[in-house]
């Protein structure tokens, strides 16, 4: 590990954006004892190599993602599930080295669900997605600022996003499991109901989707599915034009519960959905869509990922996702292990 020289933390923070290393943002200046302590709340040995970070290819070491939470401003107990969320992209199914080269604005969405949402404190309300989550915001944060600084993911270099998207800084949710009549997200994808999951995938901004209930049950049903459809392959959304993918759909308890007094559970809802989700089946030529038959934008119903989260009222939220890449940038989950073998001293 190699270390800079300034001689103050203003120095060293103008040293730090002079070499791209950070986000654009004011960063916490890691220095050897603040990188330290938070190694020791990853329970693991600051030399453990996770796997190679693309497109530079960097060892995604302990020590290198306790950095880079520390610049972000992780408290210590988040470094557990950093290295977890860490696991998730470099998994090759992630196709993390593609997703950071494209020309798509796609970023990491965490996704968490299970008992770490309560125990850390992760926002699944009210602006869940928005400012004053600190929880959300540095973790999002720390994945992205590794991704620059160990992945080489720098814009108009690496990074060849032609707008990328505000997600980019930190893009992260956690699921509203009080709030939601489906089992958890973590449950659905074959974790325990005491696992703490998380859960990443390379998703578009978030596209509001507008629904106002009618009183009516039968409309309802049919009027929010098709909204929702609409957001999830939308004609100009790559999972309309590539199909195959993936993408998340974020409900919010009003329209959850709508859904659910309709006698739609998650697996229901997902087959419903896959079904309404059909594009035409040539790609678009002279700025319209060739009607020449049908096909699915996603292949099989689990490939739209459901969670409850946010306030109560009008709005649920799509993300589509880059659908690219040699896997079509799957989504990857991962347990957290809450209770790493370690002391943290304050």
């Amino acid at each position: 590990m190699s270390f800079l020289e300034a001689k103050d933390e203003a120095d060293a923070q103008e040293q730090l954006y002079a070499l791209g290393c950070t986000d654009g943002l004011p960063v916490i200046i890691p220095t050897e004892a603040r990188v330290a302590r938070m190694v020791l709340a990853s329970g693991l040995e600051g030399s453990l190599v996770l796997g190679a970070m693309g497109p530079a290819g960097g060892a995604a070491s302990v020590e290198a993602l306790a950095t880079a939470a520390v610049m972000a401003g992780c408290p210590p107990e988040l470094m557990p599930v950093l290295c977890a969320v860490a696991e998730a992209v470099l998994d090759p199914a992630f196709d993390l080295t593609e997703m950071q080269a494209t020309t798509h604005c796609t970023a990491p969405l965490i996704l968490l669900s299970g008992p770490v949402v309560e125990a850390l404190g992760f926002a699944s309300g009210f602006g869940a997605l928005g400012p004053g989550h600190r929880a959300n915001a540095t973790l999002g944060r720390a994945l992205r600022l590794a991704m620059i600084n160990i992945g080489g993911g720098r814009p108009g270099e690496s990074d060849m996003a032609l707008l990328g998207h505000p997600g980019k800084f930190t893009y992260c949710l956690a699921e509203a499991a009080e709030a939601s009549p489906f089992p958890s997200l973590g449950v659905s994808l074959g974790f325990d109901p005491e696992d703490s999951v998380v859960t990443v995938i390379g998703a578009e901004a978030p596209q509001s989707l507008i629904y106002s209930a009618t009183g009516d049950p039968a409309q309802d049903r049919d009027g929010l599915l098709s909204v929702l459809a609409a957001g999830l392959a939308g004609p100009a959304s790559n999972n309309a034009v590539l199909t195959g993918g993936q993408a998340v759909l974020v409900l919010n308890p009003d329209h959850a519960a709508l859904l659910a007094a309709a006698g739609l559970d998650r697996q229901v809802l997902q087959a419903e959905l896959q079904t309404r989700c059909e594009v035409p089946g040539a790609l678009p030529s002279q700025g319209s869509f060739q009607r020449e038959g049908r096909r699915q934008a996603f292949r099989a119903p689990e490939d739209i990922l459901i969670l409850v989260a946010g306030g109560s009222g009008l709005y649920s939220m799509a993300m589509p996702s880059w659908c690219a890449g040699p896997h079509q940038n799957r989504a990857v989950s991962r347990r957290v292990d809450l209770n790493p073998a370690c002391e943290v001293p304050f």
